[in-house]
């Protein structure tokens, strides 16, 4: 298509608000803080912020004049600088394809929540009765409510991947309800996507302002910043902690997916979009320690309040078996007065030791909540215990929902009862080495088929500076390849993938290998899309080799 023919975004503001509503969404509010929780807390944002600097910046500029330069799509864009080059592009669809395989689905899980919201009792915040209706499910008791309405009510989860079943009715209505508003904001082409996500890109920033006001004032918010900003240093000399940082850096920007190469070929030729890509680097980066402020406060809140009723069931067990004034033990006392019962009733307090619980506040803290459950099992059992909670459950959910981003619908598979581990599967497996090996082509392509010189300055009317130079020309590819040859060594040492599968008797998840179609599911997923590359470049070459014999002849 020629320059002039291609349509074009109303104003540069809609083109920013695009890539804002694209690249803010659920990584910033579940993943990320899940990732500063498991990393040590601030110790994960040095690599993180790092990680920014060195790969993402750098590669989200590059994608964004990409688009601008060439007007195309991915594909489109790389066949135009090298038709040896054609696969990138295939490989960062199929990428995307494998991301909205599976995305699409927490947006169900959304609205499923949302509609459970309307209730005058919310239904995570109780245990439903078993049949005779005397008593609690026992699944329930031995998990919690929020777990129990999560992994029971909402997914319907097997025990293990193996077991299929039919899909949940319910879930497969909301997942359809999610594509039908995908559908709606798509359908009339980018100009009107584009006043869309004026609403989608500023909603969730208005929901977590006033999620944090309401969670600062909640008891043991500050308990949960505190550890937030608490670096745990010996993490970072675990090499993980780089790929993780390197790998949200990638997905929460969207680098190697392709729609920003796509979004950027919808502006105008000479447009400066340098600043743009800084700019959208740093609210990206910022929105991701702003959640999880947010999280991390409504987190300590949690953690306090099962800290709290911790001491209290000791505090009554002490009362009761001892027979002691209720005004002698506080919370504040309860370690000297264990120490001292102890003591001085050793026999007594022998038949109630197994029974006296160990509470720990940073245990509490550093109790592990993966993606998915920190979006919804968490936030759903803090929102029970605040005032007029079905306010905030609303609150939270149409916001999760406004972080949709416009990909096509997941697949009916994630709605049956093993569909949680396949939505593992594609989550852990379907983007992160793809991604860095696509990203990495580019790099070189960029430098090899068309010159970095080239590459901007027809387009800005100046040479890239210094900093741009040195990071796509040296340390953006090196360090990208230092990080795929790790991913691959851990990957062979790491022993046979595993997932965590949800036990029923146990009333908690428990560390599972994949059996062998899992792992040959995995394999696919890595193989199958970084193979485009060569395979496309072998087409191309043969092709060409083909005709020119033809032409000899």
């Amino acid at each position: 298509m020629e320059k002039g023919e291609r349509p074009t975004w109303d104003s540069p503001v809609q083109f920013f608000m695009a890539c804002v509503s694209f690249v803010v969404g659920l990584g910033n509010v579940w993943r990320f803080p899940y990732l500063c929780q498991m990393h040590g807390g601030g110790a994960f944002l040095i690599p993180y912020l790092l990680m920014l600097f060195l790969e993402g910046m750098p590669l989200f500029y590059l994608e964004l004049a990409i688009g601008q330069k060439m007007r195309q799509g991915s594909i489109g864009a790389w066949s135009s600088i090298s038709p040896y080059l054609g696969g990138v592009g295939i490989a960062s669809v199929l990428i995307s394809l494998y991301y909205c395989l599976y995305y699409n689905i927490l947006n169900g899980w959304s609205f499923w929540y949302l509609f459970h919201s309307f209730q005058a009792v919310l239904p995570w915040s109780t245990c439903p009765l078993s049949a005779n209706g005397t008593q609690p499910l026992e699944e329930c008791t031995l998990a919690t409510p929020t777990q129990y309405f999560f992994y029971r009510e909402t997914l319907n989860i097997s025990p293990n991947i193996e077991y299929n079943g039919g899909v949940h009715t319910g879930q497969a209505l909301c997942l359809t309800l999610a594509w039908c508003l995908t559908f709606l904001f798509i359908v009339k082409g980018v100009k009107w996507s584009g006043k869309v996500m004026y609403v989608t890109a500023t909603f969730p920033y208005v929901v977590l302002t006033i999620y944090l006001i309401r969670a600062l004032t909640l008891n043991g918010a500050t308990n949960g910043i505190i550890y937030l900003f608490t670096p745990k240093m010996e993490e970072l000399a675990n090499p993980i902690t780089w790929v993780n940082a390197a790998t949200q850096i990638f997905i929460s920007l969207a680098v190697g997916f392709g729609p920003l190469i796509a979004f950027s070929s919808y502006n105008q030729y000479n447009y400066n979009v340098e600043r743009q890509a800084v700019v959208m680097s740093f609210i990206n980066s910022f929105t991701s320690i702003f959640s999880s402020i947010v999280t991390f406060a409504i987190y300590g809140f949690k953690a306090t309040l099962n800290y709290e009723n911790c001491l209290d069931r000791v505090r009554l067990l002490l009362l009761n078996t001892f027979s002691l004034a209720e005004d002698l033990i506080s919370q504040e006392n309860m370690l000297e007065w264990v120490e001292k019962l102890n003591s001085s009733f050793p026999l007594e307090f022998a038949e109630i030791a197994d029974k006296v619980e160990t509470c720990d506040l940073t245990k509490e803290l550093d109790t592990a909540v993966e993606g998915t459950g920190l979006a919804y099992i968490v936030y759903s059992e803090a929102i029970t215990n605040m005032p007029l909670p079905q306010i905030w459950s609303v609150l939270y959910f149409f916001m999760l929902l406004a972080c949709v981003r416009l990909l096509p619908p997941a697949r009916a598979g994630f709605t049956t009862p093993s569909g949680n581990y396949w939505f593992t599967i594609f989550n852990d497996y379907g983007c992160n080495f793809s991604v860095f090996f696509v990203v990495l082509f580019e790099l070189i392509a960029v430098n090899k088929f068309y010159g970095l010189k080239r590459y901007i300055e027809d387009m800005l009317g100046h040479e890239p500076n210094w900093y741009w130079k040195i990071m796509w020309g040296g340390v953006s590819p090196l360090l990208l390849f230092a990080v795929l040859i790790f991913y691959i060594v851990n990957y062979i040492q790491g022993g046979t993938p595993t997932y965590q599968a949800w036990n029923k008797e146990l009333g908690r998840s428990v560390i599972t290998e994949y059996p062998v179609f899992g792992q040959a599911m995995i394999g696919l997923l890595i193989v199958s899309s970084i193979m485009c590359v060569p395979v496309t470049a072998l087409y191309v070459y043969c092709t060409r080799r083909r005709s020119g014999v033809t032409e000899r002849t």
